[in-house]
C-alpha cells in the first residue's frame, strides 16, 4: 500500500519513558478519579503517553513472530472487546500483483503463482489494522490454502502450525504525537492545535515483513497498516511513581 504522506522513523523509547517516569508534578494534569471515556485531551502529557504506547506496541510487534497474537494481547490488555480475540474481515474481489522486489524477497520466478489476500483485523468493533499478504501457495499445505481462500481466518492463525518465523523489513510511524526535534527544543512544527481533543489520524504505524518456514524458505510478504483504534481506550491516568533518584 502506497502512502503519499511523509513517514517518520521510529525512535527508541528510552528517552520517552525516562521523561514519563521523572515528569514533575507541575507538568502532570489534575485528572479526575475516573478515566476519560470520550477521547484524549490535546496536551503534552497525553501526546507523550500516546508516543510511548505506540512505541511499546511497535516493540511488541518486532519481538513476536505473529502480528495476530500481538494484537490479541493488545486487545485484551487494553480491554477493547470481550472476548479479546482478533478476527479477520476479508476484503473480497481484490487482487494486486507482486512487485519485482516482492518476487525477489519470496525467491520466486515470474512464472511462479503468488496469491494476494487483504483483510481488516478487528477486535470487537475496532479495526486495528489492514493486512495485505502476498503468498506462495505451492509452499503451503492444501488445508492452509483452502482456509486462506474460503474463510476469514487471520493469516497468522492459518499458518501457525508451520512454526514460521517473521523477519521485519521496515517499521515506520505514520504519525508522531510530538513534532520532530521536540526533545532538543527545535521542533519543526506545533505539537498541539486549538482543539481540546487529541486528533489521531486513521493510520499510525506500518510494518513490512517476510514470513519464512523453519528452514528459511520465504512463503509470504506482508504489509500491515495499523490504525488509530489501537488507542481506542480511555485516556490513561497519570501514574504515581515513586522515583527518589529523580531531581
Amino acid at each position: 500500500m502506497e502512502h503519499s504522506r511523509k513517514k517518520k522513523s521510529v525512535k527508541g523509547p528510552r528517552l520517552v519513558f525516562a521523561i514519563l517516569t521523572c515528569l514533575p508534578a507541575a507538568a502532570a494534569d489534575n485528572r479526575g478519579s475516573s478515566p476519560q471515556t470520550t477521547g484524549w485531551r490535546n496536551n503534552f502529557t497525553t501526546r507523550l503517553e500516546a508516543l510511548a504506547l505506540l512505541q511499546s506496541f511497535n516493540a511488541n510487534l518486532l519481538s513476536d513472530y505473529s502480528a495476530t497474537l500481538t494484537l490479541d494481547r493488545w486487545c485484551e490488555t487494553h480491554r477493547l472487546a470481550t472476548p479479546a480475540t482478533v478476527v479477520a474481515d476479508r476484503v473480497p474481489d481484490v487482487d494486486k500483483a507482486p512487485t519485482a522486489e516482492q518476487r525477489y524477497v519470496l525467491r520466486v520466478s515470474e512464472s511462479e503463482r503468488v496469491r494476494y489476500r487483504r483483510v481488516h483485523l478487528r477486535c470487537g468493533v475496532h479495526v486495528l489494522s489492514e493486512a495485505e499478504n502476498w503468498y506462495v501457495p505451492s509452499r503451503l499445505t492444501p488445508e492452509i490454502n483452502k482456509a486462506l481462500e474460503s474463510t476469514n481466518i487471520p493469516f497468522g492463525r492459518a499458518v501457525q502450525a508451520l512454526n514460521f518465523r517473521r523477519q521485519t523489513l521496515s517499521a515506520q510511524l505514520l504519525w508522531s504525537p510530538l513534532p520532530e526535534g521536540w526533545e532538543m527544543g527545535v521542533a519543526s512544527g506545533p505539537a498541539t492545535t486549538s482543539s481540546t481533543t487529541l486528533r489521531i489520524p486513521p493510520e499510525v504505524l506500518q510494518h513490512r515483513a517476510v514470513l519464512t518456514l523453519p528452514d528459511g524458505t520465504p512463503f509470504s510478504t506482508v504489509i500491515e497498516t495499523y490504525t488509530d483504534d489501537l488507542l481506542a481506550f480511555p485516556e490513561p491516568p497519570t501514574p504515581k511513581i515513586d522515583m527518589p533518584n529523580c531531581r
